[in-house]
């Protein structure tokens, strides 16, 4: 396929008098704008693999004219602007590359030596030293629900289940949860209100304040069928979000913070060496 564009480009070319191509060096040019080149080889990195001949031929004739543009755009911007304005145009380039390289090797020394486990204890340490930080702006529930086929023969055996939740009558439940048209028996888990109310069609923005009242038993119908739900605990707004709610926000904090650290001592430890090392010194 290689040898397939090699032979493309030739004829693609063969159409521009040799004059407009005196490369700068062996490579074979595909093109030329002044006195800058494109070269077969930097048209080889940008055509996918398995292209077809079709493929090929967009593609190349595509990338030659919007090379040829950026070129002309370049070189006109080089002419026209002021002697300032491009200094200062070298200099943010020159920066962009510098904090590039930093950034990127700094990152990759982060990556090695940062611990990202942080455990309860300390997630519970900076959440009772920060609870205002954590005042809820939604409620919360911890809920279940089923929705069912109301002429279930077996309806009414599946409501005392629901309602009583023991361990034997959870396991009972979770074995036949497939045959429900809908379910969510994780009643042990904070969720949002909206999130019920968007799950739940029979709830609206209207009765959603059904969900607040905890220990709440609720049975309403619509053509889907029947639902049932348990409000088991409620959190209103303004309220403290409990631990296990926030501990993923947490976690996050922690590693940010360990990661300012860590960047904060690698700069200072690699300045130390580069001192020790007579590899940076300053003179007065």
């Amino acid at each position: 396929m290689v040898k397939y564009l090699s032979l493309y480009i030739l004829l693609l070319i063969s159409f521009v008098s040799c004059d407009y191509f005196r490369p700068a060096q062996d490579e074979a040019a595909v093109a030329r704008v002044n006195e800058t080149y494109l070269y077969e080889a930097d048209i080889l990195k940008i055509l996918p693999e398995n292209y077809t001949k079709a493929d090929s031929t967009i593609l190349v004739n595509d990338y030659i004219n919007r090379w040829a543009t950026r070129q002309l755009l370049v070189q006109g911007a080089e002419l026209n602007l002021e002697e300032s304005t491009q200094e200062e145009f070298d200099r943010l380039v020159e920066q962009y590359k510098s904090d590039l390289y930093s950034k990127t090797y700094l990152e990759a020394l982060v990556y090695k030596s940062l611990d990202t486990l942080v455990s309860l204890e300390e997630a519970s340490a900076y959440y009772e030293e920060n609870k205002e930080a954590f005042k809820l702006n939604e409620e919360l529930i911890k809920f279940r629900y089923i929705n069912v086929d109301e002429n279930r023969p077996d309806l009414e055996d599946i409501t005392m289940k629901f309602k009583r939740y023991s361990a034997q009558d959870k396991h009972e439940l979770d074995s036949i949860a497939i045959q429900f048209k809908s379910y969510s028996l994780k009643d042990s888990v904070w969720i949002r209100l909206g999130q019920a109310v968007n799950k739940i069609p029979v709830i609206t923005a209207e009765n959603k304040n059904e969900l607040l009242k905890k220990s709440n038993f609720i049975q309403r119908k619509d053509s889907l069928g029947l639902y049932l739900m348990q409000i088991n605990e409620v959190l209103l707004r303004n309220e403290t979000a409990p631990l296990e709610y926030v501990k993923p926000t947490i976690d996050q904090i922690v590693i940010n913070k360990r990661k300012l650290e860590l960047i904060r001592q690698l700069e200072k430890d690699i300045t130390t060496d580069a001192i020790k090392n007579k590899q940076f010194e300053t003179y007065n």
